[in-house]
């Protein structure tokens, strides 16, 4: 009865009246309640006009009258012969330029700065700019001794733990990029064997994070996971990196998870769809 009373309140507001704006606002907030609705219950078979006005608690008029122009928007479908209600094309539409519009710096920026406060080491944030990593951002601990790298600085992905991190995940052809423009020696540990490269990209695979063993900077260790886009492909990566006598076997076996973790909150930020890893999985060698 509440909301019948309600409704001839709104059929009887003057235009430009204070009633009438708050009846609109209220309109516009069920209306969007009703689509989170259909959003978050419809399967398959879609939503009724029942299940939809007695879970919201309105009429099934008031329901007819607020789907009517997110139908008409394309955002709401209804079914001609059962009558359910499903997300439509527009919602999609808008999702996708949603998810298109977000800057991964923007979005990694929180959680890169928790893991630094967490981690006390160096850490970074890099895209993928075949045969290259781009440094896009770094958060450093003043009171430890800086890093070389700086943002806008580019670095050949072989030998970069970033690197290894994104294109564990990329096909062949992109790897085949990054071999085919050369692989350099920069340290006595650096990989430059494209076979032997494509093991370490499996065992990135196994442990979840990628490892840099001294591989571009001679004292310096870097534990890096991958970050997928949404369309869950890998686009960038994050990285901890700190000098070898912090940065031992053990400490890189504590840090990998955490990267890991973050980039997988980045991802899902970005809209990635990707599950988190099972940690029953077989776990490789790909600590130094």
């Amino acid at each position: 009865m509440s909301h019948d009373i309600e409704e001839a309140r709104a059929a009887t507001a003057k235009p430009g009246s204070r009633n009438q704006s708050r009846n609109q606002s209220s309109s516009l907030r069920r209306a969007l309640a009703v689509l989170d609705h259909v959003r978050d219950h419809a399967d398959a078979r879609g939503v009724s006009l029942t299940e939809i006005a007695d879970d919201l608690g309105l009429s099934k008029s008031t329901v007819l009258r607020l789907t009517a122009p997110l139908i008409d928007g394309d955002l709401l479908t209804r079914d001609r012969e059962t009558g359910v209600f499903r997300l439509g094309h527009g919602a999609l539409r808008l999702g996708q330029a949603y998810l298109s519009s977000l800057d991964i710096r923007a979005v990694a920026a929180d959680p890169l700065r928790r893991l630094q406060h967490i981690v006390g080491e160096t850490c970074h944030l890099v895209v993928y700019d075949a045969p290259d990593v781009v440094y896009i951002d770094k958060v450093e601990n003043e009171h430890n001794v800086r890093m070389a790298s700086r943002v806008g600085m580019r670095m050949p992905a072989y030998r970069t733990a970033v690197g290894k991190a994104i294109l564990a995940w990329l096909g062949e052809d992109d790897v085949r990029i990054v071999t085919d423009a050369g692989m350099e020696r920069r340290t006595e540990r650096t990989i430059t064997d494209p076979a032997r490269f494509a093991t370490e990209l499996e065992r990135v695979r196994l442990t979840g994070y990628a490892v840099d063993d001294r591989e571009n900077e001679p004292e310096v260790r870097c534990v890096a996971a991958p970050i997928f886009d949404h369309t869950d492909r890998s686009v960038g990566a994050l990285s901890v990196s700190g000098l070898a006598s912090r940065m031992t076997p053990a400490r890189v076996r504590e840090v990998g998870p955490m990267v890991e973790r973050t980039g997988q909150e980045i991802s899902h930020a970005l809209g990635s769809s990707r599950p988190p890893r099972r940690r029953s999985e077989k776990r490789g060698g790909n600590q130094p």
